[in-house]
């Protein structure tokens, strides 16, 4: 099979499960989307929302209808890492010690409101992200293939929560945005869910299909052109308060290497969802918000100013020149 085949087969994959995803989430497009790109791109996605936006639902939709071990753990302040993780058990029987697992092992891990917990337990998470494996006692354990981790946050909360350090953001792929639905959006929802009635999915895809899809994803071609581009956008956030980007007074500390990488991952992921076997300016462009949203940290002049992450990366985009 060429690569034509392939991502014409790995395109119809992906529609299906949108639409069983669309059984139920009306609309939020972006971050379903988001949340296929985390998975085809091998890394893990943060999603910030106000409460009722169906960030939980989307995610555990997504879980059924993909053929894998599903999770949700619920982060709290009182949660500890071997909550998370799992620990070492002491047998009577045999007078010796036995790990058990904890819920951290599986494929999709639903990590609901992660702002909850304390860093201890943020951290023995981001550490299975990065690693993925996880030690306990003497022995170290690898993490299930496909790992995924979905987070869910809340934007406007902030007794009572942990947040983030911009160290550990990074290690997120995507931060997507989850907003508001439009009024006929609205209505939609209204009238699917208002009546409580289960919305059944069935499974779309197993694990093998969705090796298939990833290798797909890599096959994608890359110009030497878009490569630098994509160098030129990272480099744009770091290059202090330049001339040729002012800018960048409103950036404290600019997008890392992994922004770089990450942004090559989900330009080809982007181009696949569109059907096409190489990538384009464009689908850079698409993909630049999601994943610098985390990782430009904006100074105190941006802040006065009232801006957001993405007015600066819309600065950003607009002043590096396309290929």
């Amino acid at each position: 099979m060429n690569i034509d085949e392939r991502i014409k087969q790995a395109g119809n994959e992906i529609t299906r499960c949108r639409e069983e995803i669309g059984k139920r989430i009306v609309g939020q497009t972006e971050m379903i989307d988001g949340m296929l790109m985390g998975l085809i791109a091998g890394g893990h996605v943060l999603l910030e929302g106000v409460p009722g936006l169906a960030k939980t639902l989307a995610i555990k939709t997504m879980s059924e209808v993909l053929d894998v071990e599903f999770k949700r753990i619920q982060f709290t302040p009182d949660l500890l890492p071997a909550d998370l993780i799992g620990s070492m058990v002491y047998i009577q029987n045999t007078g010796e010690f036995t790990a058990r697992k904890g819920p951290v092992f599986s494929n999709i891990i639903l990590a609901d409101e992660v702002n909850r917990a304390p860093a201890k337990v943020q951290s023995a998470l981001l550490e299975a992200m990065q690693e993925r494996q996880v030690t306990l006692g003497d022995a170290t354990y690898p993490l299930p293939r496909p790992f995924f981790v979905l987070a869910t946050q809340n934007p406007i909360e902030h007794e009572g929560t942990y947040p983030l350090p911009e160290a550990q953001l990074d290690r997120f792929l995507l931060k997507v945005k989850v907003d508001y639905p439009s009024a006929g959006e609205e209505l939609a929802i209204l009238k699917r869910m208002g009546k409580e009635k289960v919305i059944k999915v069935r499974k779309v895809l197993d694990s093998g299909q969705l090796k298939q899809i990833q290798e797909a994803a890599a096959d994608i071609k890359v110009d030497e052109r878009i490569e630098s581009y994509m160098v030129s956008l990272v480099g744009a956030s770091r290059d202090g308060n330049s001339s040729d980007h002012p800018f960048s007074r409103y950036i404290e500390y600019g997008a890392s290497s992994r922004a770089t990488i990450f942004l090559y991952r989900c330009a080809k992921v982007r181009a696949l969802f569109e059907g096409r076997t190489y990538v384009v300016p464009d689908d850079v462009k698409d993909v630049a918000y999601d994943v610098f949203r985390h990782r430009i940290i904006l100074s105190y002049e941006a802040e006065s100013e009232e801006l957001k992450p993405e007015d600066v990366i819309s600065r950003i985009l607009s002043s590096v020149p396309v290929p």
